[in-house]
């Protein structure tokens, strides 16, 4: 083959390559001339039939021609929109249109982490901040600073996650069993801050994660979620905590909410209060009584062991499940159903 005849062959081959429409045929005109088996690669091996003289001169036109239909293929299939230079036949893709929307639907915050959003909203609405304290705590925030003492059935090891021997170590650490625990921790950095004598109100909601070794039933969890609030200054008294939390439940749970305190008994708080609330968790039953939580003025030795003088100040504490919140919010009937993620209930609430 002669230098004319190559410069003839790649006119033929352009032209072929021009006409190529599609995915397909522009596959087909590669396989054809610049495949492993092509036109172009068994040019160099006619080369043995070329004059000596010129075999220089064309194995450069060969090699030169081979570079240019490599070249030709790549920019058309780019202009095709072809996946690839070598690509399987298929349909071109339109990146301008939109999105497919899986089927799945878009996801949301767990109804715990939104009910506990709601709550943090209403008592910032009264002034409340947050406040939070470690899980691993020790057993003089958990316990001793909180007046509950040493025979009390609340610090049975059986009845905590303990993380040392209480038999062997004076101060334990542990999973914290309230959140209790980050009042105390708030009212001794406040000491701290005013120069050792409490100078300013404290008002603030601690919510978190807490720990019992609980038998998990329809009410019960060994980990749940609690929010306790703390207000502290110098003329507070139990009327204003039965204002608080009247106010709480009517902006909580609507204007008609009915809520009853009944006397009960906490180390921390005296006197101290059960707060129940008329609720209807199953929708087949009437509404009755449901406990939320415990409350009371703080008691005059826990505000001493945090180093505030209970001559000067006083103040109320509360504290709430969350779950339980939840619970009579939603009508959700068993606490299982907050921790099992299943997807069924998840996308009912």
């Amino acid at each position: 083959m002669t230098l004319a005849e190559l410069d003839t062959l790649q006119t033929d081959a352009l032209s072929a390559l021009a006409a190529a429409g599609d995915a397909a045929a522009l596959e087909a005109w590669r396989v054809a001339w610049i495949g492993s088996k092509g036109r172009a690669k068994g040019l160099l091996a006619g080369i043995k039939d070329v004059p000596p003289a010129d075999r220089a001169a064309y194995g450069a036109r060969a090699n030169a021609l081979g570079k240019a239909l490599e070249e030709a293929f790549a920019s058309r299939a780019e202009a095709l929109g072809a996946r690839s230079a070598g690509a399987a036949s298929g349909p071109m893709i339109d990146m301008t249109e939109p999105g497919a929307i899986f089927s799945a639907g878009v996801g949301r915050r767990h109804i715990l982490s939104r009910v506990r959003a709601d709550l943090v909203e209403v008592f910032a609405r009264m002034g409340f901040a947050v406040a939070e304290g470690p899980e691993l705590e020790d057993d003089e925030h958990n316990f001793i600073k909180l007046n509950i003492p040493p025979e009390h059935p609340a610090r049975e090891p059986g009845d905590n996650f303990y993380i040392d021997d209480p038999a062997k170590t004076p101060t334990p650490r542990m999973l914290r069993s309230q959140t209790s625990t980050v009042q105390v921790r708030v009212m001794e950095d406040a000491v701290r801050r005013d120069g050792g004598s409490l100078r300013s109100p404290i008002r603030v909601i601690s919510p978190g994660r807490v720990y019992r070794p609980d038998a998990v039933d329809a009410t019960h969890s060994f980990m749940f979620h609690q929010i306790e609030g703390l207000a502290i200054d110098r003329r507070i008294t139990m009327a204003d905590l039965k204002a608080t939390l009247t106010n709480f439940a009517r902006a909580y749970f609507g204007p008609e909410s009915q809520i009853r305190l009944r006397p009960s008994f906490f180390p921390f708080t005296e006197p101290s209060a059960e707060l129940d609330m008329m609720i209807r968790l199953n929708p087949d039953q009437p509404a009755r009584w449901i406990e939320l939580g415990g409350c009371g003025m703080v008691h005059p030795r826990v505000l001493t062991h945090c180093g505030i003088d209970p001559e000067q100040w006083s103040g109320f504490a509360f504290g709430f499940g969350i779950e339980r919140l939840a619970m009579g919010k939603h009508g959700i009937p068993d606490i299982r159903l907050l921790f099992e993620n299943d997807v069924r209930f998840l996308r009912q609430i």
